[in-house]
């Protein structure tokens, strides 16, 4: 099996004169890609990074973040991707737990990157790109340095390409350690599932390139077959349509959050969307009902798909071109497999019992960094447990009714917040939803709906609470509401609902809780 290094020197190869990224007027050609990642590998090298190294990776979506991503890998060290909106507290915490060598970061972060370097002893050295830093190596100047990179042997399967560490929902974020053969992997069953056309197909990536969705679908897949990346530095719905008229780009890849956004753009800016071929959701569950109006809109399919950052992170994508089932993340992607399995064991459970979403295949990460223990837990007999909670049907797709930890109990009875969100979506002046459970004396959980409105839109939580008696269980209605200007989001436009569980320990003067 090859390296990720390897796979991407077979492709420059072959597509040599296509274009890999456009961004702006610039455009890089494969062969141009492949040779300053190379000159970059090369410069690392005599900086002192050997095989096994980590190195911070700390810029927004642009052609120096590929190339840097690349580099590093060529150089065979391991890409540990800095989450732009984190803190500087948690940006120091991942570079010290990594025993990060370098930092390469884009100059638009040198206030951040000069704290960091600081304050984090394991640094030896740190390269600014599009600028000068003090205190750093500029970018321009060590790709001139002369030579080829080392040539590596890699062990694909052992060999780590990357660390991503996860958002730290409870507690201090976690890192989960993929090989090289487990994004070859996921690249490979990517690729064969949404049907890259390689030399035709560009793909607008707003998403994140740090996070492990935009990671494996919006650079390496495209990168590995010859398809164009289109980055954007920042998600703004008249910016996106216009870029996506702009490159012909052909595949969009969005958080719920995006899609729901589009849906305010001008009806003479909706032709604009006219070369894609489709788009494709993940990172969070997409409300049935965006999906519907997006799909009206436009005449776009969406195609819903899911997976964990440990798993690559693409696990089930609705088929492309083929039956999609609105409110499902589709079917296993090629070499996975995916069952729902109760408390005990790795039995499935019978079709349509929830249950805990279980993934195994060769992209199933190697384990957490330096974190056996955590690792151990979440593995049961070779599976790799998700903590999504969730269903499978008799053509073989699965749901995912919501995360394991987020499971509301009311009066002894399963509240799945999922399941009160999407009937809050279809409220019409609600703009976006999110249900989280408090605790209570008398109930033992209740759940608590945070809302924002449409732009324009007016309404009240009695008529909020009216609607939802008419479509809920009498415990699935709210007990309490909450109309927010807007819901907290974290990097990739993912609603973080422990934002919102802390708003409610604070009002209910809940002190000594992080």
């Amino acid at each position: 099996m090859q390296s990720l290094a390897h796979a991407f020197k077979l492709s420059a190869r072959q597509y040599a004169e296509q274009t890999a990224i456009i961004s702006g007027n610039d455009t890089l050609d494969y062969r141009a890609l492949d040779q300053q990642s190379s000159q970059f590998a090369a410069a690392l090298a005599k900086l002192g990074v050997i095989k096994g190294d980590r190195i911070g990776l700390y810029c927004m979506n642009c052609p120096h973040f590929v190339i840097a991503y690349l580099g590093i890998i060529k150089a065979g060290a391991i890409v540990v991707p800095i989450n732009l909106l984190i803190n500087t507290h948690e940006m120091a915490f991942i570079l010290t737990d990594a025993d990060a060598k370098g930092l390469i970061f884009h100059a638009a972060f040198a206030e951040q990157a000069t704290l960091l370097k600081s304050s984090v002893e394991n640094l030896a050295f740190a390269v600014s790109m599009g600028g000068h830093v003090n205190g750093a190596m500029d970018w321009d100047a060590i790709l001139e340095t002369d030579g080829q990179p080392i040539e590596i042997e890699f062990d694909p399967q052992a060999d780590l390409a990357v660390i991503l560490y996860t958002s730290g929902t409870t507690g201090k974020p976690k890192g989960a350690m993929l090989t090289h053969g487990n994004l070859l992997a996921n690249v490979s069953s990517v690729q064969q599932a949404m049907h890259w056309r390689p030399g035709n197909d560009t793909v607008l990536v707003v998403l994140p390139m740090f996070h492990a969705f935009a990671g494996t679908v919006g650079l390496l897949t495209p990168l590995l077959y010859g398809c164009t990346i289109a980055p954007l530095t920042r998600f703004e719905p008249e910016l996106v349509a216009k870029t996506i008229h702009e490159t012909r780009s052909t595949l969009f890849l969005g958080v719920p959050s995006m899609f729901t956004v589009l849906l305010r753009l001008k009806p003479e800016r909706v032709q604009w969307m006219d070369s894609l071929r489709f788009c494709i959701s993940g990172g969070a569950a997409l409300p049935v009902d965006v999906l519907k109006r997006f799909e009206t809109m436009f005449g776009k399919t969406i195609y819903e798909g899911d997976g964990p950052t440990e798993c690559g992170p693409v696990t089930c994508v609705n088929p492309i071109g083929k039956l999609t089932k609105p409110g499902t993340v589709g079917l296993p992607i090629p070499n996975v497999e995916m069952r729902i399995i109760g408390e005990q064991g790795v039995e499935s459970l019978a079709l349509g019992e929830v249950g805990e979403i279980a993934v195994r295949g060769p992209n199933v990460m190697k384990g957490y960094w330096n974190l056996p223990e955590e690792t151990a837990e979440s593995f049961r007999e070779g599976w790799f447990l998700t903590g999504d909670m969730g269903t499978e049907d008799e053509d073989g797709y699965f749901s995912i009714v919501d995360r394991k930890k987020d499971l509301v109990i009311v009066n002894g009875m399963n509240v799945y917040p999922r399941m009160i969100e999407e009937t809050l979506y279809r409220f019409s002046p609600i703009n976006e939803a999110a249900v989280v459970g408090e605790p209570n004396d008398l109930h033992g959980e209740i759940p608590v709906a945070y809302v924002s409105l449409i732009p324009g839109a007016e309404t009240t939580e009695a008529d909020i609470r009216a609607f939802c008696r008419e479509n809920l269980g009498r415990h699935q209605i709210p007990r309490k509401i909450h109309i927010l200007a807007e819901l907290p989001k974290n990097a990739t436009g993912k609603i973080l609902k422990r934002e919102l569980r802390k708003q409610g320990e604070i009002e209910r003067g809940v002190t000594g809780l992080l």
